[in-house]
């Protein structure tokens, strides 16, 4: 768990990709976020959920790939919570056998409604801050990330990782509009912004201008 500016950070990889989900809870408000949900995540965030005493809110989904959305329908069942995200990846949250061909055999994907399509710039509202959300397509056409100014903190799903980034070869992809959402709308934030992706461990914004073999500043 990451501690920044009063908002826990509870970091929960699961299904069978080790795809990271985002528990977010703030004590204060009484209020908890949930970024991503991999297969097993109500499992891994109800008893989080109890001892901390917070309140699920929404659930965000920074695209709608079956390993970040495997695990969403049995969320929204156990809570009722509105689902997020960005409409361009509209077919793959709600219409999930579109992926059949990318989907690991044998799995069951449940579709998943969504309540509300952000776009680029848009500005939630949740644990009593402000967090600011960007279009940063190039991995699937609906990626979106989620950036907290006041923590310094980006959660930014598949675009970029610790020494990488997503992958451009999957049906809506493009690797030049990829390195183009990274360099605008990632590279240009505080080098010191602490980097939460989809896989793997966190890194910073600056680690990654400076040393990410695959997009450079």
């Amino acid at each position: 768990m990451f501690s920044l500016c009063g908002v826990n950070v509870h970091v929960l990889p699961g299904g069978p990709v080790d795809t990271n989900a985002y528990l977010l809870t703030e004590a204060a408000t009484g209020e908890a976020v949930l970024i991503d949900a991999p297969e097993g995540t109500w499992d891994r965030i109800e008893p989080i959920l109890k001892r901390d005493g917070c309140r699920l809110k929404e659930l965000w989904l920074t695209h709608g790939h079956w390993d970040h959305t495997q695990g969403a329908a049995e969320v929204v069942r156990k809570t009722g919570v509105p689902v997020i995200a960005h409409r361009a990846d509209r077919p793959l949250i709600e219409t999930p056998e579109v992926m059949r061909p990318l989907i690991i055999p044998g799995l069951v994907i449940e579709p998943v409604i969504v309540d509300r399509w952000l776009d680029d710039g848009a500005v939630v509202e949740a644990l009593g801050r402000q967090v600011t959300v960007s279009h940063v397509p190039g991995h699937s056409e609906g990626s979106i990330m989620f950036h907290l100014p006041a923590a310094d903190t980006l959660f930014s799903g598949d675009v970029l990782f610790r020494a990488n980034v997503g992958r451009s070869d999957l049906p809506g992809a493009d690797p030049g509009v990829l390195a183009h959402s990274i360099r605008t709308k990632i590279y240009t934030l505080p080098g010191k912004t602490k980097v939460f992706p989809g896989h793997g461990g966190p890194t910073t914004v600056g680690d990654e201008k400076t040393g990410n073999p695959y997009v450079r500043a």
